[in-house]
């Protein structure tokens, strides 16, 4: 482990709401981070163990300018045009999740990096009915071009790994809330752990209806996650279903609620489609001996209700 850690980590998409976790978290377990970004850097002078890089990984030249400059053991993957912005820019999307993906891992396998931790999506299941409980077994039929584009990248990985590339695994992420998501487009991620503590009366908006259910994830917990992949010194699978809470809006609704009674909910219309509604998890949960605090209980810890 002192091996791993006296190389370079390099996390792409690192001033992003999951990055930041992820960047927090590897620089309070001692290891070196190379924080990429597209946007521009923030270096703090205070910390010696991070380097902000201002790097556009759908430029080759750009990535390859970022491994010739430093020793990365490792890389944790999360840049990426989200759903929304890929829709209405496509052909940015694709340059990014596609050929920004590929061009890291040329990268990796050309300067001997360990392994690409892959932040995907379970988007890449596409809609699934109700009782239908969605395993890595199940086949991948993305109802959109963002994750048709995981997909796409996981394919890519693994045929790196069959020609003796960089190790490569896929952790397929659910819904990721906490505070700080810093969304425009889906800001109630945030708010409903943000807004907890207040004391005068406040509402709340969920677009979804109220017996729509959906898998949800704290941003802390997909950090630890990925962690757990980059650290494993043997992985059984290149694919894993992140561990989500399945819970239908109105369950969410009621617990807001309850934790906070100056806070009303009010719950939208729409379907909660791209994703599945219930999730196998297991082949993570058994093989890493992990288990995530569940949403309900972050919930309480946001308002200042929880007991040890």
């Amino acid at each position: 482990m002192e091996t791993e850690k006296s190389r370079a980590v390099l996390v792409t998409g690192s001033r992003g709401f999951i990055g930041r976790a992820v960047c927090n978290l590897l620089l309070r377990e001692g290891y070196r981070v190379l924080a990429v970004d597209q946007a521009e850097t923030e270096d703090d002078a205070t910390n010696t163990r991070r380097e902000e890089i201002q790097c556009d990984i759908s430029d080759a030249a750009q990535v390859q300018s970022v491994f010739e400059g430093e020793e990365i053991d490792s890389i944790v993957h999360l840049a990426a045009v989200l759903p929304t912005a890929a829709q209405d820019d496509p052909r940015r999307a694709t340059e990014v999740n596609i050929q920004g993906s590929l061009n890291l891992l040329q990268m990796a396998s050309r300067f001997g990096a360990r392994r690409i931790v892959f932040g995907s999506s379970l988007s890449v299941y596409g809609s699934w009915p109700h009782h239908e409980r969605v395993s890595e077994t199940h086949r991948a039929s993305p109802d959109d071009l963002y994750g048709a584009a995981k997909i796409y990248v996981e394919r890519l990985g693994e045929a790196y790994v069959a020609k003796h590339g960089p190790e490569f695994v896929s952790l397929r992420i659910g819904r990721v809330v906490g505070a700080g998501a810093r969304s425009a487009t889906s800001s109630w991620r945030s708010d409903i752990f943000e807004r907890l503590q207040t004391k005068t009366c406040d509402e709340l908006f969920l677009p979804f209806v109220g017996a729509e259910r959906i898998l949800l994830l704290h941003v802390e917990d997909v950090a630890k996650m990925l962690l757990v992949l980059l650290r494993a010194p043997k992985l059984s699978h290149l694919i894993y279903n992140a561990p989500c809470d399945s819970l239908t809006v109105s369950e969410l609704k009621r617990e807001i609620e309850s934790v906070n009674s100056k806070i009303r909910v009010k719950v939208g219309h729409l379907e909660a489609i791209g994703n599945p509604r219930r999730l196998d998890s297991r082949r993570f949960e058994r093989e890493f001996g992990f288990r995530s605090i569940p949403i309900f209980e972050r919930l309480k810890r946001a308002a200042g209700k929880w007991e040890a």
